[in-house]
């Protein structure tokens, strides 16, 4: 039996972002303990040219509400990436896993030859269903994950590969 597109999706999608949402529990417990303000942490980079850990968040729940919303053809929420509090960025996670959670399994099934273009400032990229999915979504969103997780790993949250896989969906 072949594996649908649902399943290469929404459970991947809805385990990462709670863990996600993990990630910034212990945060702000870790930054309470120690007499930190918790959203000194939002501002946090790797490098001057990468994005903060707020953007992080905001990117690491768009591209599964989006990959969802291309395929099934169900539009997600709008969020004007405003959250300045890990409470704005927790909101921001359970609506997205809401939304991921309301969108039917067969509006996702059987997408995997729908045409998927995404346009950027410096052109377009084409895609079919699947390779969408394995080939930038699922990557995509790993990648601001994996961010998030590094930074604050890297300001002392004690965080370890657990926290950063989840439960299982």
């Amino acid at each position: 039996m072949a594996t649908e597109l649902y399943d290469l999706t929404v459970p991947g999608f809805t385990r990462g972002l709670r863990a996600l949402s993990g990630l910034l529990d212990k945060a702000r417990t870790h930054a309470e303990a120690n007499g930190v303000d918790p959203e000194t942490y939002l501002s946090l980079r790797i490098i001057d040219d990468m994005h903060p850990l707020s953007k992080q968040v905001q990117i690491a729940c768009d591209s599964p509400k989006l990959c969802i919303a291309r395929l099934s053809g169900v539009a997600g929420p709008v969020n004007d990436d405003t959250e300045t509090t890990i409470a704005q960025l927790q909101t921001r996670i359970a609506d997205t896993l809401a939304y991921i959670a309301s969108v039917p399994r067969e509006k996702i099934d059987g997408q995997e030859s729908k045409e998927v273009i995404l346009t950027f400032p410096g052109g377009e990229m084409k895609f079919l269903g699947q390779p969408y999915v394995t080939g930038f979504a699922m990557p995509n969103f790993h990648f601001h994950l994996t961010t998030a997780y590094a930074l604050l790993r890297g300001a002392g949250v004690p965080l370890g590969k657990r926290d950063y896989m989840g439960a299982p969906a």
